[in-house]
């Protein structure tokens, strides 16, 4: 297995920060908050998880489960000689994050996770709940149910399907229905603004087209699988925490303070999904402000 690493602040060694990407993203998704972590006296390694970018891509679907991707960043911090990291979230990233601080709480300082609050395991598989709630059609189940045909249609335009998802959002109603993605990657009209530049998103679209999405997407196939392998764990994460919710956000925030997070800071900013992008300023902001008071304790 090997990962695809950017690293900064290199001259910082001995304060490791790991940027962890959501779906469908990259590493580049933490341009923005580089530079500001190194300039706050951060060693910066963003990885591009397994299935993305140029690090590998398995063809096994259960080679992305949590303990895989929690795995991979266990061996970074090997790699670099560091006992334990920050580690920052964002969307499916902030879920590899929760269950790192579960499976490895020896490795994990501290925790940063934007828009993916935790989620609680509960009695049920989580696919199995959200079918029964959401129905067939709601993406995660669609991607579990119906394998590879919203890889396919993703693949149809890459350029098209980023465009059209990368953009600022108001809160919807009701959870979006998981065919809405597949008529999303359809569709010839984006709505909204969008969150980057043509320069920018190009970025990610080199990177898709090169990769597809099947990787990317066989995270989401592993959900019940992550569910079972959470069985026997402590589900607390006794880390500090910072949770940064967009105002925005189609994802819905829960009621905080968690009991399974107990030691938690909550923002919210006036902004959608795609945060740290969206609100580059604020979020790096937010972000070394919480972090230097948890150093100064």
């Amino acid at each position: 297995m090997e990962l695809e690493v950017f690293e900064a602040g290199r001259q910082n060694a001995g304060k490791p920060v790991v940027l962890c990407h959501g779906w469908p993203e990259h590493a580049f998704s933490w341009r923005h908050q580089v530079p500001a972590l190194v300039e706050a006296g951060y060693h910066v390694l963003v990885p591009n998880q397994r299935g993305y970018g140029n690090s590998s891509c398995p063809a096994d679907v259960a080679d992305y489960d949590i303990e895989h991707l929690t795995g991979d960043l266990v061996g970074l911090l090997d790699h670099h000689g560091y006992e334990d990291a920050t580690f920052i979230g964002h969307d499916w990233g902030a879920m590899v994050v929760w269950g790192l601080a579960l499976l490895h709480p020896d490795r994990v300082d501290k925790v940063v996770n934007l828009s993916l609050p935790y989620q609680e395991r509960g009695a049920r598989p989580w696919i199995e709940v959200m079918e029964d709630a959401l129905g067939g059609d709601f993406y995660f189940v669609h991607f579990n149910r119906q394998p590879g045909v919203a890889d396919a249609v993703f693949e149809e335009d890459t350029h098209r399907f980023l465009r059209n998802l990368y953009r600022k959002n108001e809160p919807p109603a009701e959870p979006r229905p998981g065919m809405a993605l597949i008529d999303l990657a359809r569709a010839e009209t984006p709505l909204g603004e969008p969150v980057m530049s043509d320069g920018d998103l190009a970025v990610f679209v080199s990177a898709f087209e090169k990769t597809g999405f099947t990787g990317s997407v066989n995270w989401y196939r592993n959900l019940d699988r992550n569910w079972r392998l959470l069985a026997d764990v402590d589900p607390v994460v006794r880390q500090p925490t910072l949770m940064i919710h967009g105002a925005r956000d189609a994802v819905r925030r829960p009621d905080e303070p968690s009991e399974f997070v107990p030691d938690v800071e909550v923002v919210t900013l006036d902004c959608g999904h795609w945060i740290q992008q969206e609100l580059p300023e604020e979020t790096n902001r937010a972000i070394t402000t919480w972090l230097a008071k948890q150093d100064a304790v």
